[in-house]
This record gives structure tokens, C-alpha cells and sequence, in this order.
């Protein structure tokens, strides 16, 4: 539904506020009146839904002052002035400062109608591109976040744009920390409802009186969070947490909204990788109806040289953190860092990114102990192993993580990464090329 547009009449004189006021409520218009721009603008701000008719001979504050004040902080806000007949070139010099028209007195009810419509016609355009901008923006800074250029993530944010737009609720699994939440936020966010609100709530967080109060009410204090995310995104973690008189209402809630669904639903299950899935906690009913559309998010031992990437992005925003270099990966390093099994995916290799700066500020450590102490006792032995890779892999992974480790230390600095790698030109260009890394991208 549109916006509804206000008219705001700014007019010192209380029967031409009242008469504006009047026609304009006659035809159709939502009015506010002021009788002083003073008193306009404690309520008129940026992005404010509506427009503004003002005199221009007004004590205290005339009306190309205002319009001055208005255009500074909202230039896009259309502003119609009344001005007297021995005022024109004033009314025209205010068009000049951004004014949308004038209207001259006594002026004709039509015309001033018809500029209204033309002023809310376009103030409802201009909202609707500033909250799509803001709404692109948003979706482009999550799906950054969504680091790697594995196929496995490439697929994973072709499926986010995808599903992004579709209507359908939604259930994302896989292993824990693999960045469920993240993903949840990313759908939201560069989808149809991305200006309306994302609703997080964890199933598990709750007992189970108090999580059906928290979806469904009543609440003491707000919303329940059903009508809360009215519009927008409901967003239920640990869906396996639900008991089955929360999936029933869950179920009748969902069943009660039709198609399309005012609401939507992503629903984010923990149970993949734990030896069980999301089907076998929900009935059967509840799971088909959040399962109309499906993500997996790959685990992290499947993402290739992402891991290698990763630590270092990783390593990098922890040693800018702590005010000391990043620890430099040897190449048995990163052949154990590809090699580990990463339980806890993605947020296990923060924990190891941060611990290895630690350690290298002090000195001392490595990063296959740290990798083993991520392990438990049963697992020490072997807690850097998992599936086999051909070799070439390891040294492609390692190599493209060198020269892209070398570009960032020197800056995008051809002839220092080249001094301190011992390569020539050519060779450099070429291995460049082949990994897809640009200079452009360091300078």
C-alpha cells in the first residue's frame, strides 16, 4: 500500500490555513496547518511523507526563509508558495532556491488542487527511490559479508538473489556456524519486504510459555513478534527448538495468511550435521509448508581455498584490532589449514584467526596447536585431516594466498612483490591472471 501523503499549510493568517485545509481535505488530501514556519518545522524533517504550501509574507520567519531552511535539509521536498500580486518576482526568485511552483492570490481551488496532486505524485516517487537506494544498499553490504569465491558460495549467493524475490517461506540448514543467521539477514534484505522489519526470534532462547507469549502475545510492553514483522520478515532460529503446540499455532498462523503470504517466514534449523534434520523435529505439515524453498549452506572444509582466504582477511581486521602484524602463513600452515576438519566451519576459523594473532604479538605459538586444542581428546591425533585433495590443489591455494598476502604488504607494488618473491614480470602477470587478482585491487 502507498504511502499516505500529508499537505502541510504554513499561513499566519488562521481563515486562509482553514479554507486551504478545507478544499484540499474535500479532495481526498490529508492536511496538517501551521501558523508559523517555526512551529512547521519542528515536525518537517528529511525524507518527511508529504509537501508543503507556504505563504511567503509571514511574521517572524517569512517564507523564503523557510524554503531555505526546507531545501537545506531536504531538497527533494516539493514546496508550493502563495504570494500576493505585487510578489511575483519574489515567488519567482523562490522557484530559483527550489521551490516546485507559486500560486498567486486569489488563486483558483482547482489549480491549487491540481498542484497538490502533482507535489504528492512526485515527494511518493522520490521516497520510493531514496527507500530503494537505502534497500540496495543494505542487501549489497550483507551479501558482502558472504565472503569467498569457492563455487560452493558462488551457488549459495546465486540461490540468496533468487529466492531473495520469490514469495515463499523459507528454511535454511547446515552445520553450526556456517553463517545461518547471515544468510537469513541477506534474503531479507535484497527481497521485495527488505524496508519493511526483519524479526529475529530463537526458539531456543525461551521457555515455552514465554516463547508464545513472545510470538503470539499478549505482550506488555510492544508487539508480539507475529505482528511485528507484519509485512516483513519473521525470522525463527532453532526452529527444532519448537514444541508441538507452538508448531501447531506456528502452522495455523501461516495457514490464516493465504497466498501470498503477508509475512514471511525464514525459518533457520540447527540439526544438520548432529545426526538428525530439521524433518525429524517439525510434523510434517509445518516442515513442507517452511521448506517450500530450501538453502544449505556448505561447510567450510568444503570451500577450498575460501579457508585460506578467510584467515587471512580474518587475521588482518584482528592484527588492525590489536595494534600488531598478522602472523605470516608458511606453507605446511596453510596446507594444515585446508587439511583441518572445522567443526565449527566459518565461526571456529574467527577463533583460530584471533588466537593466531595473539600469539604471533607474543611470539610463540603455531597454528597447528591451535587447531588441535579446537579439537577434542579423541580428535588430537588427527584434528588437521579430513578428505583427501590432489596436491596441485594445496600449492595452487597456497600460492594464490602468497602472492595475494605479498600485493596487500606492498600495496599493489609490481616490482617490490616481484623483489621479495623472486619472479619475473611475466611470471607474476601470468600467476595473476590465472588467480583472477588485480592490481588495481591493493593500490
Amino acid at each position: 500500500m502507498a504511502q499516505m501523503m500529508t499537505v502541510a499549510i504554513v499561513d499566519d493568517e488562521p481563515d486562509m490555513r482553514e479554507s486551504i485545509s478545507q478544499w484540499l481535505s474535500l479532495s481526498g488530501f490529508q492536511t496538517e496547518s501551521y501558523a508559523s514556519a517555526e512551529d512547521a518545522l519542528k515536525v518537517i524533517g528529511p525524507d518527511w511523507p508529504g509537501v508543503v504550501i507556504s505563504d511567503i509574507r509571514m511574521p517572524g520567519m517569512d517564507g523564503m526563509a523557510f524554503l531555505k531552511r526546507l531545501m537545506g535539509q531536504d531538497s527533494g521536498l516539493p514546496v508550493i508558495m502563495i504570494t500576493g500580486h505585487g510578489d511575483v518576482p519574489m515567488a519567482v526568485e523562490a522557484m530559483r532556491l527550489g521551490a516546485m511552483d507559486f500560486m498567486e492570490k486569489p488563486f483558483n481551488p482547482d489549480r491549487m488542487t491540481e498542484l497538490a496532486k502533482k507535489a504528492t505524485q512526485a515527494r511518493r516517487i522520490t521516497l520510493d527511490n531514496r527507500a530503494l537506494r537505502r534497500d540496495l544498499s543494505e542487501g549489497q553490504q550483507v551479501m558482502s559479508k558472504l565472503m569467498g569465491a569457492s563455487p560452493a558460495m558462488d551457488r549459495l549467493r546465486e540461490d540468496i538473489l533468487d529466492l531473495g524475490q520469490a514469495d515463499g517461506h523459507v528454511l535454511i540448514d547446515g552445520e553450526t556456524g556456517t553463517g545461518k543467521t547471515l544468510v537469513a539477514h541477506a534474503l531479507h534484505a535484497v527481497g521485495p519486504r527488505a524496508s519493511r522489519k526483519f524479526v529475529p526470534v530463537s526458539c531456543a532462547a525461551y521457555s515455552d510459555e514465554a516463547l508464545a507469549t513472545r510470538l503470539f502475545g499478549p505482550v506488555e510492553d510492544g508487539l508480539p513478534a507475529v505482528e511485528e514483522a507484519r509485512g516483513g520478515t519473521l525470522c525463527l532460529e532453532d526452529i527444532d527448538a519448537l514444541s508441538e503446540p507452538l508448531q501447531a499455532r506456528l502452522l495455523a498462523f501461516i495457514a490464516d495468511q493465504g497466498q501470498p503470504a503477508e509475512t514471511r517466514i525464514i525459518a533457520i534449523s540447527n540439526a544438520r550435521g548432529e545426526g538428525r534434520r530439521a524433518e525429524d523435529s517439525l510434523r510434517p505439515d509445518l516442515f513442507y509448508r517452511l521448506s517450500a524453498l530450501k538453502i544449505t549452506l556448505p561447510p567450510l572444509r568444503q570451500r577450498g581455498e575460501d579457508i585460506l582466504s578467510l584467515f587471512t582477511r580474518m587475521t588482518e581486521q584482528f592484527a588492525d584490532e590489536y595494534g600488531c602484524e598478522p602472523p605470516q602463513v608458511t606453507a605446511q600452515e596453510a596446507a594444515q589449514l585446508l587439511q583441518a576438519p572445522w567443526p565449527g566451519n566459518v565461526r571456529q576459523l574467527i577463533n583460530v584467526a584471533e588466537r593466531a594473532v595473539l600469539q604471533n604479538r607474543r611470539g610463540s605459538g603455531s597454528i597447528a596447536s591451535l587447531l588441535m586444542a579446537d579439537g577434542d581428546d579423541s580428535q588430537t591425533a588427527d584434528a588437521t585431516t579430513t578428505e583427501g585433495k590432489p596436491l596441485k590443489e594445496y600449492v595452487e591455494s597456497f600460492e594464490k594466498m602468497l602472492l595475494d598476502n605479498t600485493m596487500r604488504r606492498h600495496k599493489g607494488s609490481i616490482s617490490a612483490v616481484m623483489d621479495e618473491l623472486c619472479l619475473p614480470r611475466r611470471t607474476l602477470n601470468e600467476k595473476m591472471a590465472k588467480y583472477g587478482l588485480s592490481r588495481g585491487d591493493y593500490l
